[in-house]
């Protein structure tokens, strides 16, 4: 049975003035009624058998400045990897190709930097405009932007910027001491005030509690319109990383798969609109754990076998799961240029 969005034009502006009160009434319902409300607020928005397939690709690996403390790719982790140059341009095109050719829809370009520099630019404008050649959607993570950077992505055609928040605003800094909360903020606004979509969501699993849980999805729900992307990841813990080594030791801080579930469920009532990914973490997650997302509203997910530094589920694993909960990869109109019209309607509706 297929199912069909209300139309645009009937629907109302999503809510931005989320409290935290209600976010947290929401994690508290029973697992059922959850899901239940989920559902119900996916199926309003969204095709609920169409998943939208992306790649990831690491365009610069290794030596980032930043000290977050879930990333191997930072320099003062000791995960053994090694740091290398920006990627050829033309083998950044030819692995576009290939994840085009494997069914992907969004090719998404991830450098391990604090910020761009200038002299990066020219490259990173290349790429863009060969992937959007392709037709595929284009999505960009470089760290914190200039405005004049953020224009020279918007004059490329860039689909969507990925700056996550990672956490809640009060634990920001016992992940990552090398930039604040108010960074990443005052880049999701350059990013949006240059016209390109906002990805961003963040990380679960670190050793956090419920309430930071509410804080994370409180941020991003009450932004001044909600990211038209939004990754929920699953920490994966790698060896030599400030929480890799922190879970390694203490095992029982690593989310539960319902509690995760729930993430999802809550993430996807507050944000209808939003494309809601299952991102990292997933090769650990039974196919169990995976269908309830994408019952409770997950409709995006990265393919391939791996995801910058970190292993990933595989196309083959993914093709096997979809046929057995009876999924598709999205068709139809580009959810970017998509996304665009629902920002338009919703401001007209509102207006």
């Amino acid at each position: 049975m297929q199912d069909t969005a209300i139309r645009p034009a009937t629907r109302p502006a999503p809510r931005t003035d989320w409290t935290r009160e209600e976010i947290a009434a929401l994690f508290d319902l029973p697992f059922t009624d959850l899901l239940f409300r989920a559902a119900e607020a996916h199926r309003a928005h969204h095709r609920a058998d169409e998943v939208q397939l992306c790649t990831l690709l690491s365009i610069k690996t290794g030596g980032c400045p930043e000290d977050c403390g879930y990333c191997s790719q930072s320099a003062s982790a000791e995960s053994g990897v090694k740091a290398t140059k920006l990627m050829d341009v033309q083998a950044v095109l030819q692995s576009a190709a290939q994840a085009k050719d494997a069914g992907s829809q969004r090719f998404c370009m991830g450098a391990a930097w604090r910020n761009p520099k200038d002299r990066d630019m020219p490259a990173i404008i290349e790429m863009i405009k060969g992937v959007r050649q392709m037709g595929m959607e284009t999505c960009m993570t470089l760290g914190m932007l200039t405005p004049a950077q953020t224009a020279q992505l918007a004059d490329a055609g860039l689909d969507y910027y990925n700056h996550n928040i990672d956490t809640s605003p009060e634990r920001y800094e016992e992940i990552t001491t090398t930039r604040t909360f108010a960074d990443r903020i005052d880049t999701l606004a350059n990013v949006r005030n240059a016209g390109i979509n906002v990805c961003s969501g963040g990380i679960v699993g670190m050793g956090e509690t419920r309430a930071d849980r509410v804080g994370f999805i409180h941020a991003l729900a009450t932004l001044p319109a909600h990211p038209e992307s939004v990754p929920v990841n699953a920490l994966v813990p790698i060896k030599g990383t400030v929480l890799g080594d922190m879970l390694a030791d203490t095992p029982l801080a690593k989310i539960d798969d319902i509690e995760f579930v729930r993430t999802v469920a809550v993430a996807r009532i507050t944000m209808p609109l939003s494309m809601v990914r299952l991102s990292a973490g997933r090769e650990s997650m039974s196919d169990a754990t995976q269908a309830l997302c994408f019952l409770a509203g997950a409709n995006s997910i990265f393919t391939g076998d791996r995801l910058l530094t970190a292993a990933n589920a595989g196309d083959d694993a993914d093709a096997a799961l979809f046929a057995r909960l009876g999924l598709k990869p999205m068709e139809g109109e580009e959810p970017a240029r998509a996304a665009k019209a629902e920002r338009s309607c919703a401001g007209a509706c509102a207006a």
